[in-house]
């Protein structure tokens, strides 16, 4: 939504600019990364709000260590959102994918140009092409995550950000 991007716009930069922050952790809520976008959104008026890739832009630029606690799903621009931090954790049972294909639209957060760097061509473009979800496992052996845990992906995060 326009508000999630909004405060995590804010954050990001206030993070930033705040020497005091050493690095930042982006997790979802009620063991949700993020589905992505609200398709009903795309209908409705544009408003003077940052977009998602501009977002991930800004996320992947920070000087700051940002690491993804991914639970449950990261789809869609959820999944775009994880790829411009600089770590991801997912747990165990995290589900990935860039689902929108499925309904005939394109990753349109560069996705479809931060995927194959981190896992390659050919299983990128299956990703992007089919929609498939993948999960944590299949995630690992690719690239796609830095860890997977069976404990809580926070906490987990929070120590791989003290560690880098």
């Amino acid at each position: 939504s326009t508000a999630v991007l909004q405060a995590l716009e804010d954050l990001v930069k206030k993070a930033d600019a705040d020497p005091s922050v050493k690095a930042v952790m982006i997790c979802g809520d009620n063991g949700k990364f993020s589905a992505g976008a609200d398709i009903r959104g795309f209908s409705s008026p544009s408003r003077q709000s940052i977009s998602l890739g501009a977002l991930v832009s800004l996320i992947e630029s920070s000087q700051k260590p940002v690491v993804a606690a991914m639970e449950g799903v990261a789809l869609g621009g959820g999944l775009e959102v994880a790829l411009g931090c600089h770590y991801r954790i997912a747990h165990v049972k995290a589900r990935m994918g860039l689902p929108e294909v499925t309904l005939g639209l394109l990753p349109g957060a560069e996705g479809t140009q931060r995927l194959p760097r981190l896992i390659g061509v050919p299983a990128a473009l299956d990703m992007i092409t089919t929609g498939k979800h993948i999960s944590a496992t299949e995630a690992l052996k690719l690239g796609l995550v830095d860890e997977v845990v069976e404990e809580n992906t926070v906490e987990a995060a929070i120590r791989l950000a003290n560690k880098v």
